[in-house]
């Protein structure tokens, strides 16, 4: 399946699907694609390949019975031509989570859930898996430091997935996650998300509930039990308790601006931070004890470990100020992400600037669950560009509205990129850090010239 095949990717421009397609064209299978638009990295990685199509949009001609099978990607809709031809041929039709599972029915999959910190978790057990030469596959859903790809598939006896909860494909609404049957499996919390096609907090449960009644009878999920709704999941499977382990954050302490892990009387410096941090590093620990990686082994290797991309990112430092970039969006993110940097330097302000982006964020019907999420900066900034508001169909809020849905009320919204940048740049910096949350661009403000500016100031 992995080797000497023909495949044609629907919609190869997005983040995962085109990594997947460079992974198997890399593996010697003739591959080609379509998408309606591409941008970058995508763009440019496809191009450095020879697999950017000749031309943007669907082109049914591109799918034919001398193809062995077909990728679908979430972005492509049920009526897309290419879809549609490829039907009508009867080939073989994959979403991308289901052609994970079938090129790795043969290994021990391990996967990552939860409604944060699963890119982290995935990260840190990546980081010392390599580390340590131990052989493995993966799939991840962001670019990681260290490695060339987000996905890797090869004769590996393990794959480590990043176990999304969205749903898998216009012809299915399944969750990712219950595609991948895992082996070995981990949840970090249950926090209301993807608003959009869980209409309710007790529709976007179930789906964890699903996830783990998957787990088999020999095998392993690891439950954080400081999550309620999470441990009355768990709670609920009677009989087979011995399938369901929990945790919480590894034993910890914080001096000068440093966070020390604590093992049987010894002490490791580390550089992520944050209670959820140490929640993400202990389950990590856990699996790669599973997975045969020894206590020394961890601990030696956690100490390089940086965090993973635009998760808690340093982006610049002098003496007085530390920049940090993170991905935080959902309600859940923002208040840990927010309450660790004020937690890990006490002795300095947090000026943060949260961007509200996605649909979820966006939604009136959603937008109370941010209610004091955004307590624990000093400085406290919304930031929503309107025309994102507009191209999601909603009105833009008021800055009462805001207030009153995070429940504070010196918050500031801001809708203007030129407005945040004079409002950053105006501030004295001396004892501030600051943290950029966002899946977005800030209407796209130059945060690089912003935080040299700053940094010099």
């Amino acid at each position: 399946m992995l080797e000497g095949k023909k495949v044609h990717f629907i919609a190869i421009g997005g983040s995962v699907m085109h990594n997947l397609a460079i992974c198997l064209h890399r593996l010697g299978n003739q591959v080609s694609g379509s998408d309606d638009m591409f941008f970058n990295p995508s763009k440019g990685n496809l191009k450095r390949e020879g697999l950017l199509p000749e031309a943007d949009g669907w082109h049914p001609n591109r799918v034919d019975n001398s193809l062995d099978y077909v990728i679908l990607g979430m972005h492509a809709k049920a009526d897309n031509p290419e879809l549609l031809k490829a039907q009508e041929l009867g080939l073989p039709v994959y979403s991308f989570p289901e052609f994970i599972y079938e090129a790795s029915r043969n290994k021990k999959r391990v996967v990552v859930a939860g409604s944060h910190g699963k890119t982290s978790i995935t990260s840190m057990i990546m980081h010392i898996l390599k580390e340590a030469n131990k052989d493995f596959d993966y799939l991840v859903g962001a670019q990681l430091e260290g490695f060339d790809q987000m996905v890797k598939l090869s004769n590996a006896p393990v794959i480590i997935i990043e176990g999304d909860e969205y749903t898998t494909s216009p012809l299915d609404l399944t969750p990712k996650f219950l595609h991948y049957h895992h082996d070995i499996a981990c949840i970090s919390g249950i926090a209301w998300d993807h608003f959009n096609v869980f209409p309710t907090f007790e529709n976007y449960k179930e789906q964890f509930r699903k996830f783990v009644e998957l787990t088999p009878t020999n095998g392993k999920l690891y439950y954080y039990n400081g999550d309620q709704e999470l441990t009355k999941i768990i709670d609920d499977q009677e009989g087979e308790e011995e399938r369901f382990s929990p945790y919480s954050e590894h034993p910890n302490t914080v001096r000068m601006g440093k966070t020390i892990l604590k093992s049987h009387g010894a002490e490791y410096v580390i550089e992520v931070f944050g209670k959820h941090n140490m929640e993400n590093l202990q389950v990590a620990k856990n699996i790669l004890l599973d997975l045969g990686i020894t206590e020394s082994e961890f601990y030696q290797h956690i100490k390089t470990f940086g965090g993973a991309a635009k998760r808690l990112e340093k982006i610049g430092e002098n003496e007085n100020t530390i920049v940090f970039k993170d991905f935080a969006h959902a309600p859940s993110k923002l208040k840990a992400t927010s309450t660790a940097v004020h937690e890990q330097f006490p002795d300095r302000q947090t000026f943060a600037v949260l961007e509200l982006h996605t649909f979820s964020s966006l939604n009136p019907e959603f937008i109370d669950q941010y209610a004091h999420a955004f307590d624990a900066p000093e400085n406290a900034v919304v930031f929503i560009n309107p025309e994102i508001m507009k191209k999601k169909g909603f009105e833009l809020f008021t800055q009462e509205e805001i207030r009153n849905a995070f429940q504070r009320e010196d918050l500031l919204l801001l809708c203007d990129a030129e407005a945040l940048e004079k409002t950053l740049l105006a501030q004295n910096w001396k004892n501030k850090n600051l943290l950029l949350m966002s899946s977005g661009n800030y209407g796209g403000l130059n945060l690089e010239k912003i935080t040299a500016t700053i940094l010099e100031s």
